[in-house]
């Protein structure tokens, strides 16, 4: 006869299996405790789902993008998600407390987590429109009579992720000079925007300045902009009114979870419209209480950090690459660090097409469908590159910040066979 259990017990054996498999058990203090003879028999290996799923995993030589699954967690923060999955909390007590902890940390007025970049960017659009006006909360985006509904952005900072201000009710306005932007504010004006990795016209400064003359809250997308680490503070102190970052890209924590940060009266009034709060804008956006331990964890871990030493690392990785294929006839490398978003080495190859006879799109295909799997940065073979990276039909390039230890000698080694078989003499 099946043993029967109660569900007390399924839950603790659930939570003790979280754990297996290196990460230890932790008591309720947060320091390890001494394993006992059940909690041995109750630990089980974790399944590799991804195998039993049929979904292969991959060599990132592409950098933090979310179609990729963004970044990988540092052990530190793996530990503290798994931690965190054990304990039920208060999750509006863990908010508060978070941004606390955060908006000290990051030199800022106030902090919070957010289920990525675009959910922070929905969640400051209705701060700035309802500024905690339950009323409006509730009414946003179906009705906004009364409310201030247009976001003035420069032409060049259009982008796909307009959607998750629009989302709110809002209505964008375009500029593309000094004059047209001075001359579009509106009783209406609510918010500005400014996407941080694409210069624009209008520069930040003069942005900041003009928008605050009108009483005007400026938002600056800053998703990808770490490393520098400097950067989750520069854009505060410049004078941005909110910030968002992705937590998921240089920072290194959980994919689904971005930071939000600013004045504190407007991130208070971003979190009066984010779950778990009823009837409101963010209702879906859900982030969960492993996701902000991981983001708390990734902060921690990444002020940790050292700009210099991470750059050193990852110019040695793609110097090694590119020593693999230095000797193929034609072939060129530099290391390139975009401007602003992804500020990181990337390894930049170029060949003559004539000589080396296949394009970038080619290899990228060969390596993604060799053995091991390798996925290389969407800019190679012309592809829609990040801001600032180079990007043509005989152009490829790796992104070597993701590499785990001793991939980059299996992503150089693979680059040379390919490139080597398409050599016609």
């Amino acid at each position: 006869m099946a043993e029967k259990i109660s569900r007390r017990k399924l839950l603790e054996r659930s939570s003790q299996a979280i754990v297996a498999g290196g990460l230890g058990v932790y008591g309720l203090s947060g320091a390890p405790a001494e394993a006992t003879a059940s909690d041995h028999k109750a630990a089980a290996r974790g399944v590799d789902y991804y195998e039993k799923l049929g979904v292969e995993a991959f060599i990132n030589a592409a950098g933090t993008y979310t179609f990729l699954t963004a970044s990988t967690m540092p052990p530190e923060v793996q530990a503290a998600v798994a931690l965190a999955a054990k304990k039920p909390v208060n999750l509006m007590e863990l908010h508060e407390a978070t941004g606390k902890y955060l908006a000290e940390k990051l030199h800022c007025g106030g902090a919070m987590v957010t289920s990525g970049a675009a959910a922070a960017l929905t969640l400051g659009t209705a701060a700035c429109i309802t500024l905690g006006d339950k009323e409006a909360m509730e009414r946003i985006p179906t009705d906004m009579s009364g409310l201030k509904n247009e976001v003035i952005v420069q032409k060049m900072h259009r982008y796909e992720y307009d959607h998750a201000m629009r989302n709110c009710g809002v209505r964008v306005v375009e500029v593309e000079t000094m004059e047209q932007y001075k001359s579009a504010f509106t009783d209406k004006t609510v918010m500005t925007n400014y996407f941080n990795a694409v210069e624009a016209p209008v520069g930040r400064e003069d942005w900041i300045r003009v928008a605050h003359e009108h009483g005007v809250p400026c938002f600056n997308d800053a998703a990808a902009d770490v490393p520098p680490i400097s950067n989750l503070w520069n854009y505060s102190k410049m004078g941005f009114d909110l910030v968002a970052f992705s937590g998921g890209k240089g920072m290194r924590g959980p994919q689904c979870a971005g930071l939000l940060l600013g004045r504190k009266d407007l991130i208070d009034a971003a979190r009066l419209n984010n779950s778990p709060n009823s009837n409101t804008v963010g209702r879906g956006l859900k982030v969960a209480k492993e996701e902000i331990v991981g983001m708390v964890a990734a902060v921690d871990w990444f002020l940790s950090q050292d700009d210099a030493a991470m750059e050193k690392e990852f110019r040695q990785r793609a110097q090694r690459i590119a020593d693999q294929v230095a000797k193929i006839p034609t072939v060129k490398t530099q290391i390139f660090i975009p401007p602003i978003a992804n500020h990181v080495p990337h390894l930049v190859i170029n060949y003559d097409a004539a000589r080396v006879r296949t394009s970038g799109r080619e290899v990228m295909k060969k390596l993604r469908e060799g053995k091991p799997r390798i996925e290389l940065n969407p800019a190679t073979g012309g592809g829609p590159a990040s801001a600032g990276l180079p990007s043509s039909p005989d152009t490829i390039v790796v992104g070597v910040w993701m590499l785990q230890p001793g991939e980059d000698i299996v992503v150089g080694r693979r680059l040379r066979e390919v490139l080597q078989g398409a050599v016609q003499s």
